[in-house]
Parts: C-alpha cells; structure tokens; sequence
C-alpha cells in the first residue's frame, strides 16, 4: 500500500507541474507586502468588491495589478511632490535609500519604535531599571526599538525582503507573565533578559521571491503565513514567531493553491540531540483556494507536524508525505513518520459589494472514528468590509471563534501544533470562546482604530490539564468538551489608538493607544488600564489582545 501511495503522489506532483509550466509565460511580478491587519484592511473596498476575483485568504500578499492603484494611494497620503529639501523628503515623502532603474529597484530604511506609558492598575512594586529614550521617572511600560528594513526587485520576477529589529522592553504584568511562562515574546523572539526586570530580544525576517511564469509563486526565507479573512485565523495565524519556511503558490483559472514547508522547533522540549539548543520539528501545510465565482470562494486546508527525531533520538528517513502535494493526504496514508494531522476548510461570500461574510472549521484528530462528534473542532464566523454607513474609509469587522478543549495537542507535546510554545492557531490555543469587533477609519494624515473583545476560556489549577494549553500531552482518557472547563475565566478587552501618519513608505507614525484589560474568575481580578504614546514605524501585527 505504501508503494502505491507513493507512485500517486508521484503522478500528482508530475501532472501538478505539467499545468502550471504549459500555462502561458508572461511578465510576472512578486512584490512582498508584508501581512499587517492595520495596513491589509484598508484594501477592503477592493478586495472584497463584487467585482474583484483575487484570492484573499492566503496571506501575506503578493503584489498585482489589482493592488497597485491602492497600494499606491495608501503610499501617497501626505506626501508633498514639491518638497525639493532632501531631508524633508526623508522625513515626510520618501524611503531613507530607494533607487529604481529599469533593471532592478532597491529600498531601505531605519526602523524605529519608541513609546511609553503606564499601566494605572498595576499595584507591582517592582521597581523598573530599564528605561528607554524619553522615559520619565515614573514610567512603567516602554518600548524601544532600533531596526531596518530592506527591499527591492531584479527584473519582474525575482524580487526579495527583509527586517530586523533590536529590542528592550517593559510590558504589562498580564504579558509579563506569559512571557516568563514560555521564555518568548509572542510572534517575536526568545526573551534574552529572563533575570533582568525588562525583556532584552531581537528578531528577523527574511525572504527572496521568485515568480517564473504568472501562475507560480516560489518564496524561501522566514517569515509567517495566514490562512484566512479574519482578524484571527484557528488553521494558520501569524500570532507564532517567525520560522523558515519554503512556500509554492500556483494560480491556475478560479484556483489558488499553497504547499508550505516549515521548519520548526521549541527550546522548552528536551533536547534530542546535540545540534543546537531546541527540540525540532516539520511542518506541511496545504491550502487550496477555489473562487467559485467572484462572490463565493471555497477554501480547504491540512496540516501535518512531525518531529525531526523519535523518542531515542534517532533522526527518520524520507518521507513521501513532505512532498505529496494532495490535500487531505497528508497524514492519512501509511507513514514513517507518525505525525498530529489537522483539516479544515474556509469560506467566504460577499454579501454586499465591499462586505464579505467568512468562516473557517476545524477538524483535528482526522483518523478518529468519532471525528464529527469527538472533542476536537473548532470554527469561525465573521463579517467584515469597508465603506459602512456609507463613509468611505470606514473599515469594519465583527468575528466569532471558538475552539474546543484538546484541540491541536497530541499525545507527544513536541507534535503539538505549536512554534516555540506558541499556538499556530489563536493565541487563546484551545478551550475558549471569543466574540471581537474591530472599527477603523482615516482621514488623511490621522488614523483612528477601535477594538472590543469578550473571552471566555477554562484554565489549569496545579496538576490539571483541562485542555486549554495546548503544549501539554494529551491523555487519551481526556474527554470532557465543554468550553471553559478547569477555572473558569472571562476576558474583557478594549483597546483604542489615534494616530499622524509622518511618512506612509513605512509607516512611520506617532500614535496615542489606550488598553483596558479585565480578567476575572473564582481565583481573582486581574486588571491593567493602560495609557501609552510614541514613535512607531514598520508594517507587523503584534498581538497584545489576549
């Protein structure tokens, strides 16, 4: 049976090759824009009109005609064409190097972020030593940040990104202590000042993108990818750290289609060997994207994460299932690598022209016999636009998540569908419920964005597994569903920011935010009210919400 899986996979990835290579060549374009909820929003008149056909749910973008007016008008906003001052240029209108020839372009610039701020119900006594440029004496939470960016293209198929970033910061005690508890800074990097009374880390990203005919995409570096047209996404979210990764897209007529390879690790699982520091795993991830018309898209998705090594340490051998190209395959067929495999599928209508109603379902433990009436699922709902009430700029979402207890974990924590202890779904991982609204509006320079969130999710007492954490091993005996299982816990979030934008080219903004946190079960009341302001630069997303 496994010679004859092997021979399909085989003429699969052969008659996958023969379509995409007989499509005809053209000039081909693979510009990098980097996946931002701040910055993607604002497409949402275009991507989700009536009229549009592009593929949304696979993200980060790559650059095409339908983009670039957009693109072009968001890079635009206060920009002075007159301005002859070659620092006031630099300033307000233009990036720090950029050089275009008919050849190839080339960009760059210096990426800083310094904010400060208090958290006025925090009652910590903890003195703070660290304090970054235009902290005050009584200040408690800052960030400062010094980093770069850099990117560009050589003729119109290759084209290449990257960043970096060097921090020290104060965060509030809620994030403070998630941080401790994995020894990262969510989505970012491993905490280099775990003894220090502020975080000390730093963190890449990097990739080179190559488009050989306009139907084929091939990205390698380290960077994230989501799946999906939410805020959050429970298949593939950008929450986790950044991890290398080989990505194929092909577009072929009304479909899109993603093979992604990921390399990952975690440095809280026992080493199994002598090579670096971290326990290592594999990750494949398929996603087709089918536009059945301009208004409905039907997506499918399966993941499959297995470690590097077994149990003794010893490394396996080749696997047909890292190159099987089939949906749903992977993890199904007969394997040498037994692995946590996970399904799920996406959908998307477009209601109103500029409106889009969304979900996503979840299935995990596909082999189960019980697989629709087991404990392992989730799913999402979601509406979301631009234009509402007929205010142009006004962008809207409104989502819903929920995932059950034990969902994405296996019976070995190191196969847990996670990336240095990070969830790769919601940051919430399993066992919880989450309603969120988010509103956004411009007018020109200044940028208003509001959010509200409710939770609900069941955590551990000492000894307990009630199957939110989804790094711990899973005990087959574990059958208890109901969300919020374990303590019982509600979350109130709301967070809002203003913002100037000073030069669009890389979004170099001041920005005044505020967060209100309430977190209460049968334990306690955690609160923070958080005020902050600063210098912020850069297009990421970098969650604070849970």
């Amino acid at each position: 049976m496994q010679k004859n899986y092997t021979k399909l996979a085989g003429k699969t990835i052969l008659l996958l090759c023969v379509i995409i290579l007989s499509a005809a060549a053209s000039k081909a374009q693979s510009v990098y824009l980097p996946q931002s909820y701040q910055l993607y929003q604002k497409f949402n008149a275009d991507v989700y009109s009536k009229g549009s056909s592009l593929h949304t749910s696979l993200r980060p973008f790559l650059m095409d005609s339908a983009l670039n007016n957009r693109y072009n008008q968001l890079m635009s906003v206060g920009v002075d064409s007159t301005r002859r001052n070659w620092f006031l240029r630099k300033i307000f209108n233009e990036h720090l190097i950029d050089v275009k020839t008919k050849d190839y372009t080339f960009y760059g610039d210096i990426l800083l972020e310094n904010t400060f701020g208090k958290d006025f119900k925090d009652k910590s006594t903890e003195s703070i030593n660290f304090k970054p440029i235009g902290f005050g004496p009584n200040a408690r939470i800052g960030l400062n940040t010094r980093g770069f960016q850099f990117g560009g293209t050589v003729g119109t198929k290759f084209s290449f990104y990257t960043s970096g970033f060097e921090n020290q910061a104060s965060f509030p005690d809620y994030y403070t202590d998630y941080v401790k508890s994995i020894n990262f800074i969510p989505g970012q990097a491993y905490d280099r000042g775990a003894i220090k009374t502020y975080r000390d880390y730093s963190y890449t990203t990097a990739i080179i993108s190559y488009t050989p005919i306009k139907q084929l995409n091939i990205t390698l570096g380290q960077d994230k990818t989501f799946i999906g047209d939410g805020y959050r996404s429970i298949l593939l979210s950008d929450y986790a750290a950044n991890y290398p990764l080989l990505r194929l897209t092909a577009n072929v007529g009304k479909v899109q289609y993603m093979m992604m390879w990921a390399y990952m690790q975690d440095m809280n699982q026992p080493k199994f060997d002598s090579f670096g520091s971290n326990r290592r795993k594999w990750g494949l991830f398929h996603y087709l994207d089918w536009n059945v018309t301009n208004s409905l898209s039907l997506g499918f998705f399966n993941a499959y994460i297995v470690p590097e090594a077994d149990d003794l340490g010893n490394r396996r051998g080749f696997d047909v299932n890292f190159i099987n190209p089939i949906v749903f395959a992977s993890g199904l067929g007969p394997s040498s690598q037994p692995g946590n495999a996970l399904v799920g599928f996406t959908g998307k209508y477009k209601i109103f022209d500029k409106s889009a109603l969304y979900g996503q379902l979840l299935i995990d433990r596909i082999k189960s016999t019980d697989v629709f009436k087991g404990n392992t699922n989730g799913y999402q709902v979601g509406i979301r636009g631009a234009d509402i009430f007929g205010v142009k700029d006004l962008n809207y979402l409104l989502e819903y998540n929920t995932v059950k207890p034990y969902t994405y974990a296996d019976t070995k924590s190191i196969s847990a569908y996670t990336y240095f202890s990070q969830p790769l779904g919601d940051p919430f991982g399993a066992n919880f419920r989450e309603l969120i609204g988010i509103m956004n509006y411009s007018a020109g320079r200044f940028d208003f964005q509001g959010q509200l969130m409710y939770a609900k999710y069941g955590l551990d007492a000492t000894g307990e597994n009630n199957g939110k954490d989804v790094t711990k091993p899973l005990v087959p005996t574990l059958t208890t569903t109901s969300v919020g299982q374990g303590i019982n816990t509600n979350l109130y979030y709301a967070e809002g920011t203003v913002s100037f934008l000073v030069n669009p080219k890389y979004n170099l903004r001041f920005e005044l935010g505020g967060i209100y946190r309430k977190e209460s079960n049968s334990i306690g009341t955690k609160n923070a009210a958080i005020i902050s302001f600063g210098l912020r630069s850069s297009f990421r997303n970098l969650y604070h919400d849970f």
